[in-house]
């Protein structure tokens, strides 16, 4: 057994102090306030580990190379698939643990992977169909973060369109097809789960989303969901109806289903998600980064959606700034403030259910050990009160992560692998090598 003792911890009825915590295997077997330093000292405020509910992680390679021009969401798509389209195993493993490891550091313990990377340029299948799966999981277990495989189901190039030459690596030709090879991925370790999605509707048609919602099984079934208006209109104009009615018709919603941005749903559509019992997925600073628009959170949690939060393109991978844009956006939607209180704050940003982990993300007694300490007397911090210190923070402000009881990061380190910054340049650089 290890015992560790938080100066603060944010516990399930709020804020504590002088908590200690200790620890068995990968689970936590006792909390008890108000007591006297013993085992490691966690000095700061002590929450559980966030989830990144939504995230492509070679997309972390556009970071600092999209950012400084004009265009849109879809002139940026095009950068991004001239990316995809260089990636291999090998060399989308390297990327991704330096990604994961960034991640870790951030505080983050776990990270659902919307997979569609699948096959090798054209289509063409790699000897072990699912070997960037594996590569995946491989990239995960050497950042010590939990991870979910959200094989994604990819097969048009748009409403009644063929995939163009960079989406044919997406696609395994229909959902059959898909189904057969994702439900071959065989996960060899404890901190890896799979879950299920869809690409969109534009991608994905409506008699291949009712294979989706079969496949999912009482996992996560994740889908991009109007991202942009022109899909809803370009959905309206195929079908007759919206995205998120088609979905629900297709039978994908329910209480599994998290639908990825959800940024331009209507009213009616905010009341299927709610009747499902689904959740939405914000990932705030790509939606800003994209010029997406921002999406009714506070409406879609009234109605009874429950939000969780994803990096998504990793333009920004800082659990802090993903939450306090979700209050903060809506403050400039609403023009008023305290749009959220901390604790619809933390379960969304805790959410680690929406990926298929439902004992993560609380400190209390039986729940799974995914610690982060949040330095209080950084030069970001220093003041603050200690649960209002999670709206001053960074990423940098992070000294301690236990992901399942194993210390990842210690003093802001690293424990597993030796400077990821100098992994995430390397690659990143060998990718847009000549």
């Amino acid at each position: 057994m290890s015992s560790y003792w938080a100066e603060f911890a944010w516990l399930p009825d709020g804020l504590a102090e002088r908590v200690t915590i200790d620890v068995t295997g990968s689970s936590i077997r006792s909390v008890v306030a108000g007591t006297e330093p013993s085992g490691k000292v966690l000095r700061g405020l002590t929450v559980p580990g966030f989830a990144n509910a939504h995230s492509h992680a070679f997309h972390r390679a556009l970071r600092g190379r999209t950012h400084h021009g004009r265009g849109s969401f879809w002139t940026w798509r095009e950068r991004m698939y001239a990316i995809a389209d260089r990636l291999d195993p090998d060399s989308y493993y390297r990327l991704a643990r330096g990604v994961y490891a960034e991640m870790v550091l951030a505080g983050y313990t776990s990270v659902g992977e919307f997979h569609y990377l699948h096959h090798a340029p054209g289509g063409v299948s790699y000897r072990d169909p699912n070997a960037m799966s594996t590569a995946l999981a491989a990239a995960a277990a050497d950042a010590g973060i939990r991870l979910t495989l959200l094989d994604t189901c990819y097969l048009t190039g748009g409403f009644d369109r063929m995939p163009d030459e960079h989406q044919r690596r997406f696609s395994d030709g229909d959902a059959m097809a898909w189904a057969e090879r994702a439900a071959a991925f065989k996960p060899e370790s404890e901190l890896v789960r799979t879950g299920v999605a869809a690409h969109s509707v534009r991608a994905v048609p409506p008699r291949a989303l009712a294979v989706v919602a079969e496949q999912a099984d009482g996992r996560p079934v994740h889908v991009h969901l109007s991202e942009q208006p022109a899909e809803n209109s370009d959905c309206l104009a195929a079908h007759g109806r919206t995205p998120t009615a088609l979905l629900a018709e297709a039978g994908l919603l329910g209480p599994d289903a998290v639908a990825v941005h959800a940024t331009h749903v209507s009213t009616a559509d905010i009341g299927l998600l709610a009747e499902a019992r689904a959740r939405a997925c914000f990932c705030p600073t790509t939606e800003r980064d994209l010029g997406d628009g921002i999406g009714p959170a506070r409406e879609l949690l009234d109605a009874g959606v429950r939000l969780c939060l994803g990096s998504d393109s990793h333009a920004v991978v800082d659990g802090f700034e993903e939450w306090r844009a979700l209050e903060l956006n809506e403050r400039l939607a609403a023009r008023a403030r305290g749009r959220f209180d901390m604790t619809q704050l933390f379960t969304a940003a805790t959410d680690h259910a929406s990926i298929g982990w439902p004992e993560v993300g609380r400190i209390e007694a039986g729940a799974a050990a995914d610690l982060v300490t949040v330095e209080l007397d950084s030069i970001r911090t220093a003041g603050a009160e200690p649960a209002a210190a999670l709206f001053a923070a960074t990423a940098s402000d992070i000294r301690e992560v236990l992901v399942a009881g194993r210390e990842v990061v210690s003093d802001g380190r690293h424990l597993l692998m030796a400077h990821p910054e100098i992994t995430l340049r390397d690659e990143i650089r060998a990718l847009y090598a000549p």
